[in-house]
């Protein structure tokens, strides 16, 4: 009669795990972020200047009118260098904040990467294959039907964080537009 040991069998799994761990085969789940400080370092060539935008009521009237998007902060930090600038936001998806970073060049975004994802389920967002969508995107459309020039598909599962990174695009596109057209 074959008797099975879960106490070997967990044991055994516990090894396993040390030792893929100990070789590089499982990063520990802080390692999949990225700091602000790497994002910018990455996204530019040259040193870019560190700037500060402060949001009037107009200004968040309009973001609220034009991208249905109730924006509360009253200032946001950014990096620019020429017609390139780099944004890091936040947006709540279903529970947790999730810190994205947009990188646009000219008015089109060249870089959407997640930099902290804290929810338990839809951390999916955080692929390449999902990430990718938004290279090229633009804002297309006036006041209320202002959207993203790409389609971006969504993932199962992960509906509100989908919605959150589109969210953090089209506000990213908006504030930098501004920021060119304003100084």
């Amino acid at each position: 009669m074959f008797h099975f040991n879960y106490r070997m069998v967990r044991k055994l799994a516990c090894r396993v795990c040390l030792l893929a761990w100990v070789a590089g085969l499982v990063l520990p789940a802080a390692a999949s972020e990225t700091s602000a400080t790497d994002f910018i370092d990455q996204a530019f060539n040259v040193q870019p200047q560190a700037k500060t935008l402060w949001l009037t009521a107009d200004l968040r009237a309009e973001i609220s009118r034009d991208l249905n998007y109730d924006f509360h902060q009253m200032r946001v930090r950014y990096w620019q260098s020429g017609g390139r600038s780099a944004w890091i936001l936040e947006e709540v998806g279903k529970e947790q904040p999730i810190t994205l970073g947009v990188i646009i060049d000219g008015d089109a975004i060249d870089e959407l990467r997640v930099l902290a994802y804290r929810e338990s389920r839809g951390g999916e967002i955080q692929q390449g294959y999902f990430t990718r969508q938004f290279h090229g995107a633009v804002l297309e459309g006036e006041g209320r039907k202002t959207r993203l020039s790409n389609a971006i598909d969504g993932i199962t599962g992960a509906t509100l964080s989908v919605r959150a990174a589109q969210k953090v695009a089209k506000l990213a596109l908006f504030l930098h537009a501004h920021a060119q057209q304003h100084g």
